[in-house]
């Protein structure tokens, strides 16, 4: 599966094997992390991502990705699906970036890319949460046209719906 790349970073697909070497903590000799990669929630969504690869197979193109930035291929965080989407179409989506990533912009270019995403691969809704404190994730999402779906005791929930299914060139429609 080939890269998503948009002006300032790379979504690159995690494979088997990259997904085991994040939850080991260990890069390979062609790896470039930035310092503080991976993230505690890299580790949770590579091992996550192994389980559905040996349960159910590889959910590509629903998988997780690396984020990177174009200039120098460091790896600065993560993001992806959850899994396959639902009969109804549906994913849930996550990410993350390391703390000196973070306020400049780079999980909203990443996360509209995977909005485009999910579309062009037949998606219908994307879903996500914010823990209530992570003000920052919650104008992420509705930076990209996520819009607030509800919220329990510990999170808030977003959600993007498209109707119109034969125009998938953009997730904000």
């Amino acid at each position: 599966m080939d890269d998503l790349v948009t002006a300032r970073l790379v979504l690159h697909p995690m494979t088997v094997t990259e997904a085991e070497r994040v939850v080991a903590g260990e890069s390979d000799s062609g790896a470039r992390w930035a310092p503080g990669y991976p993230t505690d929630g890299e580790v949770a969504a590579a091992r996550r991502y192994l389980h559905t690869c040996a349960s159910t197979g590889d959910p590509h193109p629903f998988g997780n990705y690396e984020i990177r930035r174009r200039e120098d291929g460091v790896t600065i965080g993560g993001l992806g699906f959850h899994g396959p989407a639902d009969t109804a179409g549906s994913v849930t989506i996550g990410y993350g970036l390391i703390p000196a990533a973070r306020g400049k912009g780079y999980a909203s270019e990443a996360l509209r890319e995977l909005l485009l995403f999910a579309r062009a691969c037949g998606a219908t809704s994307v879903k996500g949460d914010a823990d209530h404190d992570n003000i920052a994730s919650q104008h992420v999402m509705t930076a990209v046209g996520m819009r607030p779906a509800g919220q329990d005791e510990r999170v808030r929930y977003f959600e993007t719906a498209w109707t119109d299914m034969t125009a998938r060139t953009d997730p904000l429609s």
